[in-house]
């Protein structure tokens, strides 16, 4: 991801392999779309655009199989981070710096770090331009921009993260504020919010409720505060297995969940938030609030709008069980900046590169792929400071688990998966 730092796509890692079963692809026909290559030092056989989790990981795969001289990542950010960490720095339980690293660290040796920003994409003419108007072509283009967050949008905002009371996860230059938000909470409400738009990890907006109202218990507080979760969506989590234990943690700890309710102005200076309630389009409603944890809107880069390589939205437009461009055969995608129909997390994204491995493979060799992605994706829902349920499912959010047990109970074993577990396999096997 590239927005903010180094996006990694994502929220978690399957915990015990990186490879999905095999399946077989309907054989379509495809020829590579090629066109003549530029001059040697701005041609790469493989081209990787982005450096986050997918981007990173396909480069080292593909110096594998191509030779790293041959691939080259553009990147602008000089510090790469491993955002699932955020929800546990948010509630005080990690320390910020240790989801960072420099991005020469994770580069692939060998492979060409290119230290700049994508400004357009050709892909008729197999080019993509960076800044300064640098034109580099390819022979194979992977695209893993990851996704990009609008504070903007919601009005107030990034301004009103100035003042006290107010934090969010998602964002290296507020993640910190959410955790002085938590300790400084005495009485009042507390609110957690939900966009009306795709996220990156759709189960960290309450996974840091849940760890405020354990640390409000724990000092105190509690009592005196009035928690709400006001959600764009009309149910908790899109896995009825999942969301139903989740449903019995909110009614067990006396949680107010509003749904169809998408923050739209923040007022800082007096501690106000306004939603909107989607059922009654244009009917809004102001909270005032102690401490207030915002989620926010989320979409494709820029550089993806109207571009010829995505979908009306922006989302790069793949076919789902392969990874590789519905139009440009010689063009693949990976991540957060795709159209695939699942959730948005580094599961996903390390399912999705053993995959999209060995599409590229075959179409090197001018083979149909025949590896298919179902969909796998992972989100380890934090309860508390040493709770975990660890849901992952399928394209039909049909539970896809790992273990031989019901991962919808809460479980100390599965916190010190995604808090210790987790980051090392990240940095030393996905990465790599």
């Amino acid at each position: 991801m590239s927005g903010v730092g180094v996006v990694s796509s994502y929220s978690c890692l399957r915990p015990s392999v990186w490879l999905l079963k095999p399946g077989i692809q309907k054989a379509s026909s495809f020829g590579l779309h090629m066109a003549a290559r530029c001059a040697a030092k701005d041609y790469y056989e493989v081209l990787v655009l982005g450096g986050g989790a997918g981007g990173i990981a396909m480069s080292a795969r593909m110096k594998r199989k191509v030779g790293a001289e041959n691939v080259a990542v553009v990147e602008p950010s000089k510090t790469h981070y491993y955002q699932p960490l955020w929800t546990l720095v948010g509630g005080g339980a990690k320390q910020l710096a240790t989801s960072a690293r420099p991005t020469g660290s994770v580069m692939p040796a060998g492979v060409e770090w290119i230290k700049s920003r994508v400004t357009a994409l050709d892909p008729d003419k197999n080019c993509v331009y960076v800044e300064n108007d640098r034109k580099i072509s390819y022979k194979y283009l992977i695209i893993a921009l990851g996704i990009s967050l609008h504070y903007e949008k919601i009005k107030g905002l990034p301004e009103g993260f100035h003042h006290p009371k107010i934090g969010s996860n998602y964002s290296v230059h507020t993640v910190e504020k959410t955790w002085k938000a938590v300790q400084d909470f005495k009485e009042g409400n507390a609110i957690f919010t939900f966009p009306n738009t795709p996220v990156k990890c759709a189960g960290a907006p309450q996974k840091i409720m849940y760890l405020s109202e354990e640390y409000w218990r724990k000092t105190g507080r509690r009592s005196k505060a009035n928690i709400m979760f006001n959600t764009s969506l009309g149910v908790i989590f899109g896995v009825k297995k999942y969301a139903d234990a989740l449903l019995e943690i909110i009614k067990e700890r006396d949680i107010a969940v509003n749904y169809k309710r998408n923050l739209i102005e923040v007022r800082a200076d007096k501690q106000e938030a306004v939603f909107e309630n989607l059922d009654k389009p244009g009917v809004t409603e102001v909270h005032q609030y102690e401490m207030l944890h915002v989620t926010p809107p989320m979409g494709p880069p820029d550089v993806l709008i109207n571009s010829c390589v995505s979908d009306e939205i922006g989302w790069v437009d793949v076919d789902k069980e392969t990874l590789q461009h519905k139009k440009y055969p010689n063009v693949f995608g990976i991540g957060d900046c795709t159209n695939l129909p699942t959730s948005k997390t580094a599961a996903a994204v390390a399912a999705q590169s053993g995959v999209l491995d060995r599409t590229i493979s075959l179409v090197m060799k001018n083979q149909l792929p025949t590896k298919k992605y179902d969909g796998y994706t992972s989100c380890p829902l934090v309860t508390g400071y040493n709770k975990v349920i660890l849901a992952e499912f399928d394209y039909n959010a049909q539970p896809l688990e790992t273990f031989p047990l019901d991962q919808s109970k809460e479980r100390i074993t599965m916190y010190h998966m995604k808090a210790d577990m987790m980051p090392f396999l990240y940095w030393n096997a996905l990465l790599k």
